[in-house]
């Protein structure tokens, strides 16, 4: 899902966030976590469409206590109305604006999937087990196929790797075929008045009016995700206004019926925010005495630095290039796959800030490459720990002096990692800042 650019700063919060779990609603979470909402979805299964489960969100935000929802609902009507002069100045006519808001109502449903509770979590290798499935492979080799010559202009116009372009299509929508059924204008409208997010999609809510006054997009057809992001690859409207293209020259900034002008419109958006010649990942074998704290680095080292260090690709052989910029991703410990990663995986991010969401369209763009499975495999005996497990290990880590870097708060970030491998090193264990299911056993040991 198309959302907001990423603050370089976040590139080390991406890196080093665990369990796949929701980038937090700062600077680094303008748009939604895809693992967040994956994991929602299956948890609100047994909600029926348009029924909102009368709870508070999970955040604690006063704006999403169940009172406030309920009184921001009453006050809906007039939340939408008071958005007519900022629509009008966008240059949005009455006409629409009133055939939009008339008989306009709020999906509370929509409040349980902004604020969903982070207990329903998939571990890394669960969310790419659904996008590397043999079904999307073979299907997302046979769209290269079929879009062959549509391929062929838009890696010419923007020089971003088609594989890539597939990959995000085929995590996004199952190639078109899971597009979502939510109204974008009741989506953003619902979100623009309620909840914890409004301003965001107030913009959000306004961008989709002006799609609509242009005609770029049938009403009948502006239908998408829960948050609002619609079409083949699932743009916001505001970066639909700021990105998509008329690659088919059918004078219409179409992206829900037309997959040319959906592919290019995402080349431009990877394109804008730095996609450049070269891969975006590449899998590594480190050495048996790696200092895993070497992961959570913000500036990037040469690839050569890394096969200095000992660190070689997955099939054995040297690093290629000595100069790439590049960084080391390690999303499950020592006991997982290990990846450098280049400029490449920034831009993807900015798509979609959340590292399982690209590393899903880095593995299926090289199997749709006709490469092959990882070397390495996921630690897939293990659990994922809960939320009060990860609060009680950062409480446990302090109460035995190990600092990390702020309160517990069962978010495992750069400094609850330091910890972590501080404590790991202290008792003899790799320390690679994993929680895992053995660290945590080995801290609430009496």
């Amino acid at each position: 899902m198309v959302g907001s650019s990423v603050p370089r700063s976040c590139l080390l919060y991406a890196l080093g966030a665990l369990a796949a779990s929701a980038l937090t609603d700062s600077a680094c979470a303008q748009a939604v976590d895809r693992t967040a909402q994956a994991a929602t979805s299956k948890a609100l299964s047994n909600v029926s469409a348009g029924e909102w489960s009368g709870r508070s969100g999970h955040s604690g935000d006063a704006m999403m206590k169940a009172d406030a929802i309920r009184s921001a609902a009453k006050d809906f009507p007039k939340c939408i109305d008071g958005l007519r002069t900022v629509a009008e100045a966008r240059g949005i006519s009455r006409q629409t604006f009133d055939a939009v808001a008339d008989g306009l109502k709020p999906d509370l449903q929509l409040l349980d999937h902004l604020d969903a509770q982070p207990e329903f979590r998939m571990a890394v290798w669960q969310y790419l087990d659904v996008f590397l499935s043999s079904d999307r492979i073979d299907r997302g080799r046979e769209m290269l196929t079929r879009y062959r010559p549509a391929l062929d202009a838009i890696e010419k116009a923007f020089g971003v790797d088609r594989h890539v372009l597939l990959a995000i299509w085929g995590i996004e929508t199952n190639y078109g075929t899971e597009m979502g059924q939510w109204p974008v204008l009741t989506s953003t409208a619902t979100l623009a008045c309620i909840g914890r997010r409004q301003s965001y999609f107030r913009g959000e809510f306004v961008a989709a009016l002006s799609i609509l006054e242009r005609g770029d997009i049938g009403r009948d057809h502006f239908v998408g995700s829960w948050s609002g992001a619609f079409g083949q690859t699932q743009f916001m409207p505001s970066s639909f206004e700021a990105f998509a293209v008329d690659f088919d020259r059918t004078g219409r900034l179409d992206i829900v019926g037309s997959v040319p002008n959906a592919l290019a419109s995402t080349a431009n958006y990877l394109k804008v925010y730095g996609w450049t010649q070269g891969p975006a990942s590449m899998e590594v074998v480190l050495p048996k005495s790696f200092d895993y704290s070497l992961s959570d680095q913000v500036e990037p080292r040469a690839a050569g630095d890394w096969a200095a260090l000992g660190v070689v690709g997955a099939d054995g052989r040297p690093i290629a290039s000595a100069s790439d910029a590049s960084w080391l991703f390690v999303p499950a410990g020592a006991h997982g796959p290990s990846f450098l990663i280049f400029p490449n995986f920034k831009s993807i991010l900015s798509y979609n800030p959340s590292y399982a969401y690209v590393l899903a369209v880095m593995l299926l763009s090289d199997r749709l490459r006709g490469g092959g499975e990882l070397r390495h495999d996921w630690p897939r005996s293990e659990r994922m720990l809960s939320d009060a497990e990860r609060l009680e290990l950062q409480a446990r880590l302090v109460r035995r002096g190990f600092e990390i870097g702020g309160t517990p708060d069962g978010h495992v970030g750069v400094g609850t990692r330091q910890a972590i491998r501080r404590f790991q090193a202290s008792v003899g264990m790799i320390a690679d800042g994993y929680p895992s299911p053995a660290l945590y056993e080995r801290l609430v040991a009496p």
